[in-house]
């Protein structure tokens, strides 16, 4: 087998993935194929964070625009992440992979406080650091705690898991003629407008040479694919300029 390019990730899952077709909510087929290609990875030495976002249940900038207080919405959104979190730490407990859950947000009951020294040592000792509540402030999305947190805890890559399998020159279900960005550069990303992640957290991964792979989740072997080099997705960085 193939070694892995990258011992230390920050798994950064959108909450519509666990929706799967539904669009809605945490599809129970769809969360424990995420939690098998994660006790992939783990079987082969690779230390994993999670973020995991909470669109699937809330959002609150969406919630903003129907008149909710922006700070408020997003505080429920956070909570969203929690509660995903814990939905992933129960499927991948079920199957042996041992896990934390930390949260931004102070939620004792069921998740650990967020503490970097402690998160690094959980990850030290083989276990997967569930990373929740966002960066515990809103106005920032969990794009952006994601490219915190890989920093924080010394990432060698953040792996953005979508719905699409790439980094387009447009919008596939748009354009016919688009076509997948094998690599593409983070200034590339904030002049042309692609919706990677937002400004903040490219800006982040940027001045810290973290670069990100952008791919499709779906697959059963994608993300052991991803980590042993195979061409999938798209890699955003320095390098691609």
């Amino acid at each position: 087998m193939k070694p892995v390019r990258y011992k230390r990730v920050l798994l950064k899952l959108s909450g519509e993935v666990l929706a799967g077709d539904q669009g809605f909510g945490i599809t129970p087929p769809v969360i424990g194929g995420v939690a098998e290609q994660i006790r992939e990875i783990v079987g082969l030495g690779v230390r994993v964070g999670v973020v995991i976002g909470g669109g699937n249940i809330f959002r609150g900038l969406a919630a903003s625009h129907l008149g909710m207080d922006r700070a408020t919405g997003d505080y429920m959104g956070m909570l969203a992440t929690v509660m995903n979190g814990m939905a992933l730490q129960d499927c991948l407990e079920k199957i042996g992979v041992p896990t934390r859950v930390m949260s931004a947000l102070t939620v004792t009951e069921v998740a650990e406080p967020y503490i970097r020294r402690r998160a690094i040592r959980h990850l030290e000792k083989g276990r997967v650091v569930i990373l929740a509540g966002g960066t515990g402030n809103p106005f920032f999305t969990t794009d952006t705690a994601a490219s915190l947190r890989a920093v924080e805890i010394g990432a060698e890559v953040i792996m953005k898991a979508t719905k699409v399998d790439g980094v387009y020159t447009a919008d596939p279900e748009k354009d016919a003629t688009a076509q997948l960005l094998p690599t593409v550069s983070y200034k590339d990303v904030l002049t042309r407008g692609l919706k990677i992640m937002d400004a903040t957290a490219i800006s982040l991964c940027m001045e810290n040479n973290l670069p990100i792979l952008v791919f499709k989740m779906g697959d059963r072997d994608q993300l052991r694919r991803a980590l042993v080099g195979e061409p999938v997705g798209t890699l955003v960085g320095s390098d691609a300029e």
